[in-house]
């Protein structure tokens, strides 16, 4: 079982529209026996479920920032009011904290459901969710358990949110120095030509 591909797939997920079924089909399109039985019911679980997901990216961005690189950043302020309240004392071990209380809470609220298989010449492997769990049951189970690992193993640091201004993309960092700050090459270049030119325009002035 590939942990991490979960934890991508639920990052995938976050940032998809989801609108709609179709939508939430072309999510799935390179696994055609679950994108044939998605219904209403599952678009409507899966875009609450991805509301509830966006803070522990979120945070877990915050995790890995302390007050010496704040000055660093390029992101936007943006403040998400379900993440943080006034009076918390905002520390990365608050933040890890507040990453691993939300995954908890979505494990309680999405319980899982694992098996053991041995299809398909594969060996024997773990699945999280029963054959005849739903497709928003099926997605949320592999979300979450890839979700957790990766934060149990890695790191709360590992999960991130892109710090390019004007973009709310998340990721899964796994770079080797965890060292990644933006959702694609295109936001690093473009975040790095707005810093190019910042320090360009201040070197000119007067």
């Amino acid at each position: 079982m590939d942990f991490l591909r979960y934890a991508e797939r639920a990052a995938t997920m976050v940032n998809a529209p989801l609108e709609d079924e179709d939508d939430l089909r072309s999510l799935l399109a390179d696994r055609p026996w679950l994108a044939e039985r998605v219904g209403a019911a599952d678009v409507r679980t899966l875009r609450r479920l991805r509301r509830d997901l966006r803070p522990v990216f979120t945070r877990a961005t915050d995790s890995a920032t302390d007050s010496a690189t704040d000055s660093e950043t390029d992101k936007e302020t943006e403040t998400h009011p379900d993440t943080a309240t006034a009076d918390t004392v905002d520390t990365p071990a608050t933040a890890a904290a507040q990453v691993v209380e939300r995954l908890n809470e979505l494990l309680a609220r999405h319980p899982v459901s694992p098996f053991i298989s041995g299809h398909g010449g594969e060996g024997l492997h773990l699945h999280v969710a029963e054959r005849r769990s739903s497709v928003a049951e099926t997605l949320a189970a592999e979300g979450l358990m890839g979700l957790a690992i990766v934060v149990c193993d890695l790191g709360p640091d590992r999960l991130g949110e892109c710090q390019a201004g004007r973009c709310d993309q998340v990721f899964v960092d796994t770079s080797p120095n965890r060292s990644r700050r933006y959702c694609s090459d295109r936001c690093s270049s473009r975040a790095n030509v707005a810093a190019f030119r910042a320090r360009r325009r201040a070197a000119a002035a007067p």
